[in-house]
């Protein structure tokens, strides 16, 4: 059972990185820098962490290369250890899960014993089962650890999930939120919608996962007629990418947010604004041109920009900067500098580096 402080936070909504993998040259982790990245999320005011995921690279779970164990490990160790001295609530642990059945439960008692909270759960290798067989997946993975469902988007994990799954699969009674990232507005609304009509709306937190729409995700009132009966739904937080850099100002768009909604104001024209600048600036970073071959190292371009990573190496070597992806994320940074935190990241580097 979650505590009730983590429940709170989950459901309040909170701004939740995707944590990238510090590498040295030679592709081993640096445990110095992926300490560095975790002390900053937690100094810029990030609710939770989500570990093992995409922007991790999900080579980690390879037990060959044999990182999953201790990346989940020092970053929770690095949680622990940094947030009390900050004066800020225990963070959400979101450990990423993957692979069949066998691998998914080995995978969730790992970050089970080593305190996560949730499992966000990939169905990725999956592809092809049928909708019942996702299901079973899911459930067996939930008696282990509350999970998060993931919807990723269809160019990586090559397959739609319909809403016939997902009114199934928020019937499982572990299931606490909803990482919403299809990069598509219908299978956004499916999700939405499944939700609305599953009686659950009140416990299943809901979070954007849609780097090219964020702003415009956690604005919006969703509506849905539920049997004659009106049921709104917000989505309260993002577990994102692009919040993995620059992670200062996502929490601060997510404050002014949370204001806008409580207080039932139009929406200002400037978040509007906000919400297309900040969309071009993940194009770049995402490599969107090139249907995202560039994402992992785009962003870690940004953070080595800033100093808090040393290098730009992937544990898979066939994953680099596209050609002239670094021009456009420097022109971003250039024509945009309200996007980025580099005041924040200058001022403190020094401290999240310290031993």
């Amino acid at each position: 059972m979650l505590d009730l402080n983590i429940i709170d936070t989950l459901r309040s909504g909170c701004v939740i990185p995707a944590h990238p993998l510090a590498l040295k040259p030679d592709r081993k982790l640096d445990e110095h820098r992926q300490k560095a990245l975790t002390r900053y999320y937690l100094a810029s005011g990030a609710g939770g962490l989500a570990v093992g995921v995409h922007t991790t690279q999900f080579a980690i779970h390879d037990r060959k290369i044999g990182l999953y164990q201790p990346v989940l490990q020092l970053a929770i160790e690095t949680a622990q250890q940094f947030a009390a001295p900050l004066d800020c609530s225990e963070p959400i642990m979101i450990a990423g899960i993957v692979g069949d059945i066998n691998q998914a439960l080995k995978e969730a008692r790992l970050a089970r014993d080593l305190g996560y909270h949730l499992g966000l759960l990939s169905l990725a290798a999956l592809r092809g089962k049928s909708i019942d067989e996702l299901v079973d997946h899911a459930r067996g993975v939930a008696q282990i650890i509350p999970i998060m469902g993931f919807y990723l988007q269809e160019v990586m994990s090559q397959m739609v999930l319909p809403i016939e799954f997902w009114r199934k699969f928020v019937e499982i009674p572990n299931v606490l939120a909803i990482k919403i990232a299809p990069f598509n507005r219908y299978q956004t609304l499916d999700v939405l919608e499944a939700v609305a009509h599953s009686g659950r709306s009140d416990e299943i937190a809901l979070y954007t996962g849609n780097d090219d729409n964020i702003i415009s995700d956690l604005l919006t009132r969703y509506e849905f007629n539920v049997n004659g009966r009106l049921v709104s739904l917000h989505i309260v937080g993002g577990l994102l990418g692009q919040w993995a850099c620059w992670t200062r100002r996502a929490v601060e768009y997510l404050t002014r947010i949370k204001t806008i909604r409580e207080s039932n104001t139009p929406v200002p024209q400037e978040m509007l604004t906000l919400a297309n600048q900040l969309t071009l600036a993940n194009k770049a970073i995402f490599d969107a041109d090139n249907h995202f071959a560039g994402c992992i190292p785009g962003i870690s371009y940004v953070l080595k920009q800033q100093g808090l990573l040393k290098e730009l190496g992937t544990l898979n070597p066939d994953e680099q900067l596209s050609p002239g992806q670094a021009d456009k994320i420097d022109k971003i940074r250039s024509n945009y500098p309200h996007l980025t935190d580099d005041d924040f990241v200058r001022d403190n580097l020094h401290k999240w580096l310290l031993p």
